[in-house]
């Protein structure tokens, strides 16, 4: 199984959702709101809160990489909390936490630049008491989903979910003590990363995101807001 785009994907963990979260929540979907983790996240979750009728936000959450090897993430910071680390990945690589500590202001500064920019002066949105649904592209090592979750779970929702088209099996078993539960449509047994499950898998930019939460219909606001292309 091989997704066109994020978009595609969108659409079809969308259709899983809307039966996964009536059956749990019993609700209409006015306390429901998608989150995105930016970038790749984005064009699938507008997906995901289109098909739900639900608000569609952001949480800015970095990948912290290893030295000389950034793309191998071996941590991951959300808003203001401690990074969250791979633990088997920095006893692998003989590294230790404070060593890293460069690395991790580096990040926290892009967050806070990517934040500010998504955001355009709105203030984060409530999730307290709200069953929240977490969206990325797909799950490798887990570690920014992890951070993530941990984040929201601090702010008290009612129901955290992670949504994701694809994603390694070990992970997706792992990470679910961080989550209430995790929604995934293809755990290939074969996986090596996220971008292979895709035929077109082109890097989404942040004007693309911006645009994306700008669109007509997707209200980013507190509990019972829906956007108003569902507004009944």
């Amino acid at each position: 199984m091989r997704f066109h785009d994020h978009r595609q994907a969108g659409e079809e963990l969308g259709r899983l959702l809307l039966d996964r979260v009536a059956d749990t929540d019993g609700t209409d979907g006015t306390d429901v709101i998608v989150l995105a983790l930016p970038r790749g996240g984005v064009p699938v979750a507008a997906e995901v809160a289109r098909a739900l009728g639900v608000p569609l936000d952001v949480l800015v959450a970095r990948k912290i990489g290893a030295p000389r090897h950034p793309e191998f993430g071996i941590g991951a910071i959300a808003g203001e909390d401690p990074p969250v680390y791979d633990g088997r990945a920095l006893q692998m690589l003989g590294l230790a936490e404070d060593e890293l500590a460069s690395d991790v202001a580096r990040e926290r500064a892009e967050l806070h630049r990517r934040e500010a920019l998504y955001r355009e002066g709105r203030p984060p949105p409530a999730v307290e008491g709200r069953t929240v649904i977490l969206v990325d592209d797909g799950l490798a090592t887990g570690v920014t989903a992890r951070a993530a979750l941990r984040h929201l779970r601090s702010r008290h929702p009612a129901r955290l979910i992670l949504a994701v088209p694809v994603c390694a099996p070990d992970t997706a078993e792992t990470i679910r003590r961080d989550a209430d539960d995790v929604v995934c449509l293809f755990r290939p047994d074969s996986f090596r990363s996220v971008g292979e499950w895709y035929e077109e898998f082109a890097q989404v930019s942040d004007d693309e995101v911006i645009a994306t939460l700008r669109r007509p219909g997707f209200v980013r606001s507190g509990p019972g807001t829906r956007p108003a292309s569902h507004r009944r």
